[in-house]
């Protein structure tokens, strides 16, 4: 299929709209088949659950082009997973896991043309939601839901390179400790704009979220979760039962712990202990890691060793081994790349 005529090498994070996007209603206690559509435009009553108890829970993944000229997407079948998980605990109907992996390489093989080449920087964005869609007054879950996937091209996350960010440690609370912060539901990232919006104000990058009940472990920030590289060269990740159960944290445990050889430890992580490691970075979808040098506490500055210049040397190693995966560089794991076409 020919490229759409897109300058692919200026595409920001931003949306754009692309030919087909796949729809899913559920309603009488089952999900339809689903169908690819043109019509970008959603109609719901004014009414509707999503938009008075926001009901809505979502996901995001890619898809590119590999080395080797085929379009792939990365382990679709955890964000199916965890699309589940979400639904579930906000008494959503579970949108099937094959379903959602189908949906998913039906939208990107229709929306081929905008997958941006190989070599690019550039990704086409996957974005699975669902949400309430039938009139709610009383403060209950929904009866009818929509299930949707659209795709948007975008350009690399980071351009010119991974500039290490300043991050400070936030006193808002991202998630309470028998809350929603395990799923991926709207609801957590709209409590969370006022917090970025106000780090940004203050000339900082991101916020570092501590724990609500103690305010003394490490949880993630508003989009991301934390690794750390210990100075004996350990990867060690936050362990906590509301912060988001990442992809790409968990595949970079993988690759560190096999492909690197490095020991992994995923356990409750003290503030207090943060300015003994050696290098710092936050991990999800959008930059796969991003590189954190300094992390403000009230004034109070936490330097790491690998310093404000680039990435640190083992996190750097982390993010070829991982992209290198994703690329077709390196052989994956098995599972882990499903070929679209």
């Amino acid at each position: 299929m020919e490229k759409k005529n897109i300058d692919w090498s200026n595409l920001g994070f931003a949306y754009m709209k692309t030919d087909y996007r796949y729809v899913s209603n559920f309603k009488d206690g089952a999900w339809d088949d689903g169908v690819l559509t043109q019509d970008d435009m959603v109609t719901i009553s004014e009414c509707a659950g999503v938009l008075q108890y926001s009901q809505s829970v979502f996901e995001g993944l890619k898809a590119y082009t590999t080395e080797d000229g085929r379009i792939v997407t990365f382990r679709p079948d955890l964000n199916a997973e965890r699309m589940v998980n979400s639904a579930k605990r906000l008494e959503m109907p579970v949108f099937p896991a094959d379903r959602f992996v189908d949906a998913v390489v039906q939208t990107v093989k229709a929306n081929a043309a905008y997958v941006p080449p190989y070599g690019s920087g550039a990704t086409l964005y996957i974005r699975p939601y669902m949400f309430g869609s039938n009139p709610v007054i009383g403060v209950k879950p929904a009866d009818e839901y929509q299930f949707r996937v659209f795709t948007t091209p975008v350009g690399p996350y980071f351009k010119g390179g991974a500039k290490p960010i300043t991050i400070r440690v936030c006193d808002f609370d991202r998630a309470a400790p028998h809350g929603t912060g395990h799923i991926k539901a709207g609801l957590n990232y709209a409590m969370s704009l006022h917090a970025i919006v106000d780090a940004h104000n203050q000339g900082f990058d991101e916020n570092m979220y501590l724990d609500a009940a103690t305010r003394t472990k490490v949880e993630e920030t508003g989009g991301a979760n934390f690794i750390f590289i210990t100075k004996d060269n350990k990867l060690v990740t936050p362990k906590s039962n509301s912060i988001l159960p990442s992809i790409t944290r968990r595949s970079l445990e993988y690759v560190a712990e096999k492909y690197l050889g490095m020991e992994v430890e995923e356990r409750e992580v003290f503030f207090e202990e943060v300015p003994e490691f050696a290098e710092c970075g936050l991990c999800g979808t959008a930059a796969v890691i991003s590189p954190v040098g300094k992390i403000v506490d009230h004034g109070k500055d936490i330097c790491f060793p690998s310093g404000m210049e680039a990435m640190g040397p083992v996190t750097q190693k982390l993010y070829d081994t991982l992209t290198g995966i994703q690329m077709g560089r390196i052989e994956a794991p098995e599972g882990w790349i499903k070929v679209i076409e």
